[in-house]
């Protein structure tokens, strides 16, 4: 093909990094986690299912981390946010015994900073090493004029698999089953619109100088609260699974305790829920406080101090919660299953002295 003739005054040839986009620095994250695991880079990630399996079951899940991400922008602290990505969908995943397999990650931004992108993917490379599952792949997508500036978004997608036989559906919970709640660390990803209503002031600037203020007085900063990853349970809920049966479990994000626990129970049983079994972490009596907030949407909101939700025999509760001790993960029995109509919906109550 011929060149076209030059023009006596030329324009400036566009090209995407006039557009916005700027793949070299797309490229040096890839080789940055390629360092990490050689198999990144590809147009998708393999992966062989491991030997043995009899009956399987693949189980999929997908999540993001809501707006705790604005904390982590006004923050400028970028490190942990990542490990809450990959905790929201793992947790998910062994809620019906399912391990996880591996870990696959979305990015976008409207333009990219390779030391922040870096900061979010080793998050998410750590959260991957504490749930036992590689990283295979993901997109890092920059999308000029799509997101304000300094802003970014995650989602996050997990697979995992469970034997047919092994699988927790909840069918076998009938009423004098114990329920045992694994402690959080704090909000973990859900409930921080109303958050940072109550512990930030609105604009930029203020909310940054809010975030370095101690949340009380011998504690942590508000920035260093919030942004507390979640915890990751996989590690200890697989282990209890091998020493006892698991009857149902809940992963308490959004809805809380009641509007997890629920989800997961079958019809004709009540689960009656203890309160006075544990004390939650002072950052949820300061946003009760401060809001003010009502208890009851306190309780709808947050996770209140419990993480995951798991449901046993009694025979079972003694001996998994001192296994949990030994996991350093603290587990409390913090209610039970009541019998109900057999052709009721299964129902979450509250009960303290």
């Amino acid at each position: 093909m011929r060149s076209p003739k030059k023009s006596a005054k030329r324009s400036q040839s566009k090209t995407y990094s006039h557009a916005g986009v700027d793949i070299a620095k797309g490229d040096a994250l890839v080789e940055h986690l390629k360092a990490i695991n050689p198999a990144i880079g590809g147009f998708g990630g393999l992966f062989k299912l491991p030997r043995g399996l009899k009956d399987p079951f693949l189980v999929a899940a997908t999540d993001g981390v809501g707006t705790k991400l604005l904390v982590a922008q006004l923050a400028g602290r970028h490190g942990t946010i990542g490990i809450d990505l990959v905790a929201m969908s793992v947790n998910d995943l062994i809620v019906c015994g399912a391990r996880p397999l591996f870990f696959l990650d979305y990015f976008a931004t409207g333009k990219l900073k390779p030391a922040e992108a870096m900061a979010v993917l080793d998050g998410i490379v750590e959260g991957c090493g504490r749930a036992g599952c590689p990283l295979i792949g993901g997109e890092t997508a920059e999308m000029p004029g799509m997101y304000a500036p300094g802003h970014y978004d995650l989602a996050g997608f997990a697979v995992g698999v469970v034997e047919a036989e092994a699988v927790i559906d909840g069918r076998g919970v009938r009423p004098g089953d114990i329920i045992l709640g694994l402690a959080s660390d704090g909000l973990h990803s859900n409930g921080f619109s109303l958050a940072r209503r109550v512990l930030l002031p609105e604009g930029a600037a203020a909310a940054r100088r809010a975030l370095r203020r101690k949340l009380y007085r011998t504690g942590p900063t508000v920035g260093e609260e919030l942004l507390r990853p979640t915890r990751i349970y996989v590690r200890t809920v697989l282990d209890m699974m091998r020493r006892a049966p698991i009857l149902a479990a809940a992963h308490v994000t959004g809805g809380g305790i009641a509007g997890n626990l629920v989800r997961a129970l079958p019809g004709g049983v009540t689960a009656w829920i203890n309160l006075d079994a544990w004390t939650p972490p002072p950052v949820f009596e300061i946003i009760a406080q401060r809001g003010p907030v009502d208890p009851d949407e306190m309780f709808r909101v947050f996770n209140m101090g419990i993480g995951f939700i798991l449901v046993v025999r009694p025979d079972a509760a003694r001996r998994i919660i001192r296994r949990a001790e030994r996991l350093s993960e603290k587990c409390l029995e913090i209610g039970w299953i009541d019998r109900a109509e057999p052709r009721d919906p299964p129902s979450v109550s509250y009960l303290q002295r």
